[in-house]
């Protein structure tokens, strides 16, 4: 799999550089996203710019990314995610799990405007 990651030091951005995500790169997809958070990363964006295909290996790796990231307090966010992907994370039902947003900029507006929200919370606890 091809991959660049972005690393901030709220966030980091993980851009898939292959136009199919399926069963022959899901599982290094998987791995890589548990490992990032086992880096003590609290909040991942994941860009598909790239990826105009993906199969049910592929939501399978952005759901366990989803369930790693959001079991520890963080944010999964996938980012420009093309039609036909839309459509079968539409068709699963995985837009009602999955937090999904038109551009990377905005999925980085969402990651400091929730860590504004878990400060505030934790201020009035």
């Amino acid at each position: 799999m091809k991959y660049t990651i972005d690393r901030q030091e709220k966030y980091n951005i993980l851009k898939v550089e292959n136009e199919k995500l399926d069963s022959t790169v899901s599982p290094e997809l998987k791995s890589e996203l548990q490992a990032i958070q086992q880096q003590g990363i609290q909040n991942m964006i994941v860009d598909l710019t790239e990826v105009k295909y993906i199969d049910s290996s592929g939501l399978s790796s952005l759901l366990v990314g989803n369930r790693v990231f959001t079991e520890n307090k963080g944010t999964f966010i996938l980012a420009c995610v093309s039609d036909h992907a839309m459509k079968l994370i539409k068709i699963s039902q995985l837009d009602k799990v999955l937090n999904i947003l038109p551009t990377v900029e905005e999925a980085v507006d969402a990651v400091f405007l929730l860590e504004i929200e878990t400060d505030l919370l934790g201020e009035n606890e």
